[in-house]
């Protein structure tokens, strides 16, 4: 059963930042939204302003109209946001702690912990109600270093990778699941960031909440855990960051330690420059320059997927073309589009019958 949940993206809907609340609107096995509470975007339908497609999940102004609009008596509410460095700021904290008084459980995606915050555990014990901290760091004694199992998976491995954080890496992964599960090919998601888990994902971790040392391990733990219990054709891992965001390279484990069939790259064409870097000039690499790197690492990219961002259709459709001819792969954009070249970019790495 899914819990009923309210979402809270207070000033960040409309950004990038709100990218857990995009997610939970899009579709979650494990919650139930009923509605999305930000001040700054109220009124409207939160499918229709995030992509057109209505969902009947009103946005309101507060904890009170989140309360009194749910179809469902609310049972948890849910940190929709991902702010830089994964801060709790103080507007958050005190809608956080009026909800746990309310009586409403709380899950929580940022590194700042609400289950070491006294005042919030306080007002949540007194309610009888859970804190659920995605990121609250796994012990140590408890992490696994990577042996080298993974090389006896038999599914492919395929990695949904960026240029850039928050270009759609996650959505494109879970679409892409169910996209190869609708065609009859066996796939599961694995998530390796907190919004994958509140999305409901069976399988992964959270690599930015795990030690270093142990992250290829994680990792190998992830997909052998998959193999042995769903046994899929396909697993698809979602990326985190870039390979060469500097303030949070991310990707090499995946390729190396997730011994991968091939790479989905996500690109947003409008972006010069890496996001909430601007003011530094850090200019993303060019798509090419990304699939020749990742092509040292001896994995090939099969298909780029865009997310338009801004973008008007006919200047995204312009620079789709225009990559499509410079990269000779498919150049798919993944809400517009569908999923069908994508899914037949796959189709050449499944495994054959007789690794089964």
């Amino acid at each position: 059963m899914r819990k009923s949940a309210i979402v809270l993206a207070n000033g960040c809907y409309r950004s990038s930042n709100g990218k857990p609340a995009h997610g939970l609107v899009r579709g979650s096995e494990r919650f139930a939204i009923q509605c999305v509470v930000d001040p700054d975007s109220a009124g409207g339908d939160a499918g229709t302003l995030l992509d057109g497609l209505q969902r009947n999940i009103p946005i309101v102004n507060n904890l009170d109209e989140a309360l009194a609009c749910a179809r469902a008596p609310p049972q948890v509410c849910i940190v929709g946001v991902a702010t830089h460095g994964g801060r709790l700021t103080e507007e958050l904290r005190a809608l956080l702690l009026d909800a746990a008084r309310r009586g409403l459980s709380l899950v929580n995606g940022l590194h700042d912990l609400l289950s070491e915050d006294a005042e919030i555990s306080a007002a949540a014990r007194a309610s009888d109600t859970e804190i659920v901290d995605v990121r609250k760091p796994v012990p140590r004694s408890q992490l696994r270093f990577w042996e080298g199992e993974v090389t006896q998976i038999t599914a492919s491995r395929i990695a949904v990778l960026g240029t850039d954080c928050a270009v759609g890496k996650r959505t494109t992964a879970r679409m892409l699941v169910n996209a190869l599960n609708t065609d009859g090919i066996s796939s599961e998601m694995i998530y390796t960031g907190q919004t994958g888990w509140m999305q409901g994902a069976r399988f992964g971790f959270v690599l930015d909440s795990t030690a270093n040392d142990y992250v290829s391990g994680e990792l190998e733990q992830a997909l052998l855990r998959c193999a042995r219990e769903s046994d899929p054709q396909v697993m698809v891992i979602e990326g985190q960051s870039a390979l060469r965001n500097p303030s949070g390279p991310c990707g090499a484990e995946l390729l190396l330690s997730g011994q991968l069939a091939g790479v989905i790259l996500q690109h947003a064409p409008d972006r010069t420059y890496f996001e909430g870097h601007e003011d530094l000039g850090l200019r993303i690499p060019s798509l090419r320059s990304e699939i020749e790197l990742i092509a040292m690492y001896g994995v090939a990219t099969v298909a780029v997927a865009l997310n338009g961002g801004a973008m008007d259709r006919e200047a995204l459709a312009r620079r789709q073309a225009e990559y499509a001819d410079e990269l000779q792969i498919p150049v798919v954009c993944p809400l517009l589009d569908g999923m069908n070249e994508l899914v037949d970019a796959v189709r050449p790495l499944l495994p054959r019958p007789e690794h089964r």
